[in-house]
């Protein structure tokens, strides 16, 4: 009788334990290993049947900051703004990631008709190169275009 007890006991306790044990969500496991900070490479827009590849001036720098949650940009002159090309643009927000499909909502921009919108994109990741590709339509700035952004994984 008592071994049929602790049987039982061990079987109900076991039951309760997977019923509140946490279990992650599975679109966090099958993340693509996005974060960290990545420095762009090249970009290509495709606008209006016109398609221009550009890579990335000795004279800017680029790079993109993903953390679990959310993705920071930022882009700047390496000379201080001291001269007549001056750039300074910044932006980010919350992004998803399910597979290869990446959205983001931009909450925050430089560019401040380009916020609140959303944005999805295709990711591929092969070693340390991420390509995002997508439409980006920003009907407040008259933006419709295909971007192909190519960017590397800076080490810590």
């Amino acid at each position: 009788m008592r071994r049929v007890t602790v049987v039982a006991l061990t079987a109900v306790l076991g039951s309760f334990a997977a019923c509140t044990s946490e279990t992650k969500p599975t679109s966090e496991a099958s993340k693509m290993p996005i974060t960290g900070t990545w420095q762009l490479v090249n970009r290509t827009v495709i606008e209006k049947g016109d398609t221009v590849t550009t890579a990335t001036s000795k004279n800017e720098s680029f790079i993109k900051v993903i953390n679990d949650s959310h993705f920071a940009f930022l882009q700047h002159d390496l000379k201080k703004g001291k001269d007549s090309v001056a750039v300074f643009v910044a932006g980010g927000g919350r992004y998803s990631l399910k597979d290869s499909l990446y959205s983001e909502h931009l909450e925050y921009c430089s560019a401040r008709n380009w916020e609140d919108n959303d944005f999805a994109f295709t990711l591929t990741l092969k070693n340390d190169t991420l390509t995002q590709s997508g439409v980006e339509k920003v009907a407040s700035a008259g933006v419709d275009r295909v971007n192909i952004e190519r960017y590397v994984r800076l080490k810590p």
